[in-house]
């Protein structure tokens, strides 16, 4: 039920990000229009067809993309001649006369067609807009995905898609009745029905053109992450905190009369098994009742997630420091791409980040279900008790967390004075991101998440293509050569393909993988059609020359000077190789 409230408000805080702008006209043009005939059927299409087109998006398959596509193909034609008719029926009809016939008759009914139609005409527009409305992922909206991304298309997952969308509703409600009023007031004084019809029908065009042209997950996006996702935030820890264990309270009363210290970090549950692994690295299986009288660091992390590796020094650096103190640090592997899974792949992994502690590899997701858990990475601090009494979500905070486990480990025993925090000296994809600079976002390459692609053949799901891109906008991108678009992957089919990208970052990392045969692929990589010089990344030289040896992340770009738009591109001379997902820093 809780989840549920979050979900619901977090579509509510949709009409406050910027992104929801290219479907307000459609919305807006049934202002002033009966509610229960006019309004209400198309809010209620708008919400079941984003519920439907969300929930089929964790089916996957090439049906469900193609599916899509046509759908948004479609709703685009249809909304471009329902502003038509808006802006001047006359030269719609000189168009195509049946077709815009048909626009009109969805804006307004005639007094012979009766409520039934009205109510079928705002559907059908509530219909084409659920298909072409694409909600920022926010931190709420992420909650829900990542779910569906590890369990698949489920009841939850609709209920909770469903329960999103009623917020966005109810929000975009609220915000018609305001506006049908103030349309109302203005075509009573100022006699400006025509002109308000006509300015709709260009509000129409111009949402119908920015869907079109891809800015509603571009730079809106952008805009709307930047804009709501500390509004989201807020919600999620106020509603959705760990819960407090009235039983354990009761045994720290007794507990605080003999301890010496005892923390201010809250009891927030009894820390449940850590069984389920079906492998363990550097260590036997470990199992609570043997960790009882430490204080234990869980950090659910996979190995190709760059806030993870962002991360990774300093939990290193806590594992070396406080070992002797009684910390225990376990790393709990939840894999996100299919690759992940291969426990050789997280040993070599695990090998190359100089990882010593233990690591569980949670490949069936136990460990993470069991800690009900949602992020990568996320922290979570066990008490000597067995009690979970700190958690963290994301980089950051790690002055915070290293002082929660410095007053833990003194509450357990420790004779230690708190000291200086940890400074890891972390280079490449380890080091810090430049976040006042960031203004791309991570962006999959498999069609299952695909966003911003503008190669002019359009995206195939499964099927070989030959692709061609010149210049993507910014935060778009494009293949050139002979691919195969996969659900979590693009796999090169012949030499010389390529990857484009319009980014603006300090960083850009790519996920690649080598062939299906393990054999090593070449690349090469040029920002603004030159060699990268002094704004190579950690895996290339300053020529641009790189391999693929392993499925991980390579970082491929980190600009020496002042942080620019710059257009990346990577071509690959050997065929077989698969990328997977930029992220940047």
């Amino acid at each position: 039920m809780t989840l549920l409230v979050i979900a619901y408000l977090g579509g509510a805080l949709t009409i406050l990000s910027p992104c929801i702008l290219p479907v307000l006209p459609f919305v807006f043009a049934r202002a002033g229009q009966p509610f229960l005939h006019s309004t209400l059927p198309m809010l209620i299409g708008m919400a079941a067809t984003f519920t439907l087109v969300a929930t089929l998006a964790a089916v996957g398959g090439s049906w469900a993309i193609h599916a899509n596509e046509y759908g948004r193909l479609a709703a685009i034609a249809l909304l471009a001649v329902f502003g038509i008719s808006l802006l001047s029926p006359r030269i719609a009809s000189i168009a195509s006369r049946p077709v815009v016939d048909l626009g009109n008759r969805l804006l307004k009914a005639s007094d012979r067609s009766g409520a039934g139609q009205t109510a079928a005409g705002s559907l059908v527009l509530g219909i084409a807009t659920g298909l072409l409305w694409a909600p920022c992922a926010g931190p709420i909206l992420g909650l829900v995905l990542t779910g569906a991304a590890l369990q698949g298309a489920n009841l939850e997952t609709t209920v909770l898609l469903l329960a999103y969308a009623a917020g966005a509703v109810t929000s975009l409600a609220v915000a018609l009745f305001v506006g049908g009023r103030v349309f109302a007031g203005m075509k009573r004084s100022l006699g400006v029905s025509e002109r308000l019809r006509q300015a709709l029908g260009v509000a129409v065009l111009v949402g119908v053109a920015t869907i079109a042209l891809g800015l509603d997950t571009g730079l809106l996006a952008r805009l709307s992450y930047a804009g709501t996702t500390a509004l989201e935030q807020t919600v999620l820890d106020r509603l959705h905190p760990r819960s407090r264990d009235e039983s354990t309270e009761a045994i720290v009363g007794v507990a605080e009369s003999t301890q010496p210290f005892r923390s201010d970090l809250p009891v927030e549950g009894t820390a449940p098994a850590l069984d389920g692994a079906v492998e363990w690295l550097n260590s036997p299986p470990l199992d609570s009742k043997a960790l009882r009288g430490k204080v234990v660091l869980v950090d659910f992390w996979t190995y190709s997630c760059i806030n993870c590796i962002r991360t990774v020094p300093y939990v290193r650096a806590w594992a070396e420091k406080y070992k002797d103190q009684g910390l225990v640090v376990i790393g709990v592997h939840a894999p996100e791409f299919a690759f992940e899974k291969k426990i050789d792949n997280v040993r070599k992994a695990v090998e190359d980040f100089g990882i010593v502690y233990p690591v569980a590899i949670d490949n069936d997701y136990r460990i993470w279900r069991a800690f009900d858990n949602s992020y990568w990475p996320a922290h979570y601090l066990i008490d000597a008790q067995g009690r979970i009494r700190y958690h963290h979500f994301g980089e950051g905070n790690y002055a915070r967390t290293e002082e929660a486990i410095q007053g833990l480990l003194r509450e357990a025993g420790s004779n230690k004075q708190a000291s200086a925090m940890v400074t890891p000296d972390a280079s490449g994809a380890e080091a810090g991101p430049d976040l006042q600079n960031v203004r791309s976002g991570e962006t999959y390459l498999g069609y299952q998440r695909a966003t911003n692609f503008v190669s002019p053949e359009g995206l195939a799901a499964d099927a070989p293509r030959a692709y061609s891109i010149e210049r993507p906008g910014l935060n778009a991108w494009g293949l050139s050569g002979t691919w195969t678009v996969g659900p979590e992957s693009a796999k090169l089919d012949r030499p010389q393909g390529g990857i484009s990208y319009r980014f603006s970052a300090r960083d850009l990392h790519l996920v690649l993988g080598p062939t299906a045969a393990g054999k090593a692929a070449r690349f090469q990589v040029t920002i603004d059609g030159k060699a990268p010089g002094a704004d190579h990344g950690a895996d290339i030289d300053e020529a641009g020359n790189g391999t693929v040896t392993a499925t991980r992340l390579y970082q491929l770009v980190r600009q020496a000077g002042e942080v620019e738009e710059r257009t990346f591109e990577i071509r690959f001379l050997d065929p077989g190789v698969e990328a997977y997902a930029f992220t940047f820093g």
